[in-house]
């Protein structure tokens, strides 16, 4: 229940912040931790059309929250090669589960994203965050 509360409330903060609010006048792709405890990482992801999302290539991630900051349209590719469109409006948030995949940016305009990793038994850290 406190996991849920303190998600809660993770979420409302990071709603409030607008597009502003993120480093997007930084030309290029980026990821960084925005904020990391012994419970918590928090990354924002910002990138370009055509570019890559949320890690560079093939990556992974644990099971992870999500804060979506501009409407935005992806190409999701599984390492079996399988693919997926998703169109994910501004403002929406979930909880995936561990994954691993390639997240393309087919979205003509810049995409910023939060991914809150909750650092259970469980969690690792997600990879790609580098070249």
């Amino acid at each position: 229940m406190k996991t849920i509360a303190a998600f809660g409330l993770l979420t409302l903060t990071f709603l409030r912040l607008s597009a502003a609010d993120a480093p997007a006048k930084v030309a290029g792709d980026f990821s960084k931790v925005v904020f990391e405890n012994e419970k918590v990482r928090i990354i924002l992801y910002h990138t370009a059309s055509g570019k890559n999302l949320c890690g560079f290539g093939m990556h992974s991630h644990p099971a992870h929250a999500y804060i979506q900051l501009q409407p935005a349209k992806f190409r999701i590719t599984t390492p079996d090669g399988k693919e997926e469109i998703l169109e994910v409006p501004a403002g929406d948030t979930g909880w995936e589960p561990a994954v691993t995949h390639r997240v393309e940016t087919l979205s003509p305009a810049s995409v910023d994203v939060y991914l809150v990793e909750t650092k259970d038994k469980d969690w690792k850290p997600s990879t790609g965050l580098t070249k």
